[in-house]
């Protein structure tokens, strides 16, 4: 069943600037053949994350992810960072995701780039994931789980599909200071965000879902800068929006994530990496 913070974070997803239709314009736009598409064309404009690819070989490296290992990344989106893994390490790759234009569009530009062997996607919910125990080496997401209030159940439903000592690494965004309430319910309203928590909190739930955490890295000043960059990047979007959403849904767009990219300015959000093993 769909609840209505479900329903929120899927509607906001439809209506997200960075879409399979934008990737495939800026990719046009360098004179690539969409006929003839590769990854490599692709790489540039399909991570919907902080830091593009090169995170996503960050995230690689400290989960030590490789080429024999099945990988599950948990709220995939469109598929860019499972993609790449798989073309960079020809590891296999699934994505797990809860919005059923995300998976569609992911699932095309995966066929477009010949990638499909290695790499597939299932809808579902990260907290109730349709997905049998023990199947992959490696779990990873990235600036995605703090759409979910449930973090006990995510990371239950996580270790329950790793294989024994597999292992879990994630980027997310965090709390680093307090938020009055007026900011956070401008967060659940706009983004689709429950309270955010912090770094220490995903930590505590890590053990009891039977984790071990082996590293958590800071990268809340490193986020600043990307967040205030990506701020820029999607006002450049501005054609492309209207066109699809309207100039109403640009101008939204507009003030909530300047309001959230505020709060990384202010020094109240920030970004963690946390790699731990299941045990």
């Amino acid at each position: 069943m769909t609840t209505g913070h479900h329903a929120g974070v899927i509607a906001f997803y439809d209506a997200h600037p960075i879409n399979e239709h934008e990737i495939l314009r800026k990719v046009e736009g360098t004179g690539a053949d969409l006929a003839a598409l590769t990854e490599n064309d692709l790489k540039a404009f399909d991570q919907d994350h902080y830091g593009g690819f090169e995170a996503t070989d960050l995230l690689a490296e400290a989960g030590d992810i490789r080429g024999e290992h099945w990988v599950l990344d948990v709220c995939s989106g469109l598929g860019g960072p499972a993609r790449w893994l798989a073309y960079r390490l020809g590891c296999k790759v699934t994505g797990l995701d809860l919005t059923t234009s995300r998976i569609d569009a992911a699932r095309r530009l995966t066929d477009r780039v010949g990638l499909s062997p290695l790499v597939d996607f299932v809808e579902g919910d990260a907290t109730r994931m349709p997905i049998s125990k023990g199947k992959f080496d490696r779990v990873i997401g990235q600036e995605a789980w703090v759409h979910i209030e449930d973090k006990a159940a995510l990371f239950g439903e996580c270790h329950r599909v790793l294989r024994n000592g597999g292992v879990l690494a994630f980027t997310d965004i965090i709390s680093c200071a307090p938020l009055s309430s007026s900011e956070t319910e401008q967060l659940a309203r706009d983004m689709r965000f429950p309270p955010i928590v912090t770094a220490q909190h995903y930590i505590e739930r890590l053990a009891p879902a039977g984790f071990k955490v082996q590293r958590q890295d800071d990268l809340s000043l490193e986020w600043r800068q990307i967040l205030v960059d990506r701020l820029q990047m999607y006002r450049s979007l501005r054609e492309t929006t209207v066109e699809r959403f309207g100039e109403a849904h640009f101008e939204k767009w507009d003030r909530m994530y300047s309001a959230f990219v505020s709060l990384f300015v202010a020094g109240k959000l920030g970004g963690t990496r946390i790699v731990a093993r299941a045990t």
